[in-house]
């Protein structure tokens, strides 16, 4: 499965952005290159640049990637779900709610950068062991139509996403 198949009714349009910035690769290719890019980059990451944050309000980049590692489980959980049952419904989440108890500040840039690795790992375990089907099956999710491979593919360009606003708003 590749981004290049996926179809506008597997996902709402509001991931479109992300999906949009995923290379047209097969998922698990994806997800395996993510995991060693997104380490590369916050391996490169200058220690001062971890607690800072160019506005009041914004995320430290240890909340971003506390916030990526968060998401990917909230999205894995809705592939494994769509795909055992296509008509599954579940909750939307609200990731400053999820932030702010995360307290990914009062943690170690070892820690997390462990806890990323480990989702990571699992999710690509998870969707090398979906078959084409179940990988097909929609469901929804935060009331919007999701298939398990748009699910997957969104973690792809969601993480993407955070690590091109951390290049553009943190090291510029």
């Amino acid at each position: 499965m590749r981004t290049s198949e996926l179809h506008s009714s597997e996902y709402d349009a509001y991931y479109r952005p992300y999906l949009d910035l995923v290379p047209d690769s097969p998922l698990t290719e994806a997800l395996a290159y993510g995991l060693d890019t997104t380490i590369s980059f916050f391996d490169e990451l200058p220690m001062e640049t971890w607690s800072y944050r160019y506005a009041p309000d914004k995320w430290t980049p240890k909340d971003i990637l506390q916030h990526l590692s968060d998401t990917e489980r909230v999205f894995s959980y809705r592939a494994l779900s769509i795909s055992r049952n296509p008509q599954s419904i579940l909750p939307g989440f609200d990731e400053n709610v999820f932030a702010d108890a995360a307290l990914a500040n009062e943690m170690s840039i070892k820690i997390l950068m462990e806890e990323f690795i480990a989702v990571r790992k699992s999710t690509i375990s998870l969707f090398r062991n979906l078959d084409t089907t179940r990988l097909k099956h929609i469901g929804i999710a935060n009331s919007k139509p999701l298939s398990a491979r748009a699910a997957g593919f969104i973690i792809c360009g969601h993480e993407i996403h955070h690590c091109n606003i951390i290049k553009e708003r943190y090291l510029a």
